[in-house]
């Protein structure tokens, strides 16, 4: 390293400051200010050359941490995006979306807050696009052999991109109208500006990937029209079966999934005209007393969502108790720490609610009303009720957001006539094949519902299968991990 006594000389960890609340709340812009360089580059410094990287072991995609860093500190920008671009496709959805399991692998995170590894990866990414420095790569060869990638979500673009780059015609093939799949529809635009999938649709384009849209594989083409078109498929079509809560009240009005609620929010953002005379869209929580059941990642989503779109109130339950303040024993170093996180939206405004339990919706006149719940808590791996802790509360907005049980089968993955396993996700082996020849499979629908950045290393190892099996062996990098198990 260039400054082998930083992590000694730069205790503090120093991340960008998030726009006011009363601030950002009247827009959709991503709520964090930038960055100033010189802090960055003390920030790098601070990877303290440790002996063996854990980092690399926390990152799914073995991302060249300490490499970068080091470049950064060194003022070699665009060395330091080759090294970051030669383990990740798309860093600026992980440097924005990525829950950094590498960071909390860090070495320095022993007993020093962790390097700020994904703040100088989206700095990078910015940056070089800043330059013109993310170019197209193009295939040195052309094989003849068609590739259809069915999905466009971070695994199926980066299968994609992967394939293109060896020389194969590659067509993605979505059922939306866009491309980007959850990033697209599902992640909030004060999350991730979608102006990001589109400047990375059009390296991939020129690279000669083609997109298509509205094209539901199994309904608009049959399978056996994908068989006969492709010599090999990759299906990257996600774990988009919602899970449900069917408990009495259920078929209220104003009870929705939250991906029936969060798509319209980022289409309004993207300028379609979906909106009624007061400019609110078919799904709006303006004026309405929100629950959002569920206290993970996409609950955040429907909370910051809510709130931008002018909620009175909004509670988020969570039925799992509240984590501690610091690292679970659970949970030690290198792993991933279950402890209490507050996002973004979390410091806009709602109230979390914990250890609870939803009985039954309420209602008149077919509409939603309100909700009976209950505490619980943890014994014997179950969850038990509390005695006369039941509870009320009045809402006329529910927003369901408990996560995803899998790939939907009946249109496509069943006629298909790929395996599943005892989780409902498809069959695949070390090479992300299915039990169909020439089928792959990367991502959600293979892995269950995970990750952007294990997306992204799916997609890039069901990559590497499909070209070894289409040229008889690869020079596709495939990840590594030591829990980058098939899923059998």
């Amino acid at each position: 390293m260039a400054d082998q006594r930083g992590f000694l000389k730069h205790t503090e960890r120093e991340l960008p400051k998030r726009r006011p609340v009363d601030l950002r709340l009247q827009d959709w812009r991503e709520v964090y200010e930038d960055f100033d360089r010189t802090v960055l580059r003390e920030q790098a410094s601070r990877c303290m050359d440790c002996g063996i990287p854990f980092c690399h072991m926390g990152c799914p995609l073995g991302n060249l941490i300490p490499e970068w860093n080091d470049l950064v500190y060194k003022d070699q920008w665009e060395d330091g995006i080759d090294r970051l671009h030669a383990t990740n496709n798309f860093p600026e959805f992980t440097g924005r979306l990525c829950p950094a399991p590498c960071e909390a692998s860090c070495v320095l995170g022993i007993n020093q807050p962790a390097v700020t590894i994904k703040q100088v990866e989206v700095e990078l990414i910015n940056n070089a696009f800043d330059q013109g420095w993310v170019r197209p790569v193009m295939p040195t060869v052309k094989t003849g052999k068609s590739v259809a990638v069915v999905g466009s979500g971070p695994a199926g673009m980066a299968a994609a991109q992967q394939l293109t780059r060896a020389g194969h015609d590659v067509t993605v093939l979505e059922r939306a109208d866009r491309i980007g799949g959850l990033l697209r529809y599902g992640i909030p635009e004060f999350k991730m500006e979608k102006r990001h999938i589109d400047r990375r649709m059009e390296q991939m384009e020129a690279e000669g990937t083609v997109f298509t849209t509205g094209v539901n594989v199994g309904v608009d083409i049959t399978v056996e029209q994908l068989r006969a078109d492709y010599d090999a498929v990759v299906l990257a079509n996600g774990a988009t079966n919602w899970r449900d809560l069917p408990i009495p009240g259920r078929e209220f009005e104003g009870i929705y999934q939250a991906m029936e609620f969060l798509p319209w929010a980022n289409r309004v953002q993207l300028g379609d005209d979906v909106t009624d005379a007061d400019g609110q869209p078919p799904i709006t929580a303006k004026g309405k007393k929100v629950v959002i059941i569920g206290g993970g990642d996409t609950g955040a989503d429907c909370l910051g969502t809510s709130l931008r779109q002018g909620a009175e109130i909004v509670h988020q339950f969570e039925i799992m108790p509240r984590p501690p303040e610091e690292r679970a024993e659970a949970t030690p170093w290198p792993t991933y720490p279950l402890m209490f996180r507050v996002s973004s939206a979390h410091e806009e405004g709602g109230e979390r609610v914990f250890s609870v339990n939803t009985e039954k919706f309420v209602g008149s006149d077919g509409k939603v009303t309100g909700l009976s719940a209950h505490e619980v808590v943890m014994s014997g791996g179950k969850f038990e009720k509390v005695e006369d802790s039941e509870f009320e509360l009045e809402c006329d907005l529910v927003l369901l957001a408990m996560g995803f049980v899998g790939p939907e089968r009946e249109d496509f993955l069943d006629k298909l006539g790929v395996d599943y396993n005892e989780r409902g996700n498809v069959v695949r082996d070390d090479n992300f094949a299915t039990t169909v020849p020439g089928v792959f499979v990367a991502g959600d629908a293979g892995r269950g519902q995970s990750l952007i950045v294990w997306a992204i290393a799916e997609g890039r190892s069901a990559a590497a299968g499909a070209d070894k099996y289409l040229s008889e062996q690869t020079f596709l990098p495939a990840p590594i991990h030591p829990t980058m198990a098939p899923q059998r």
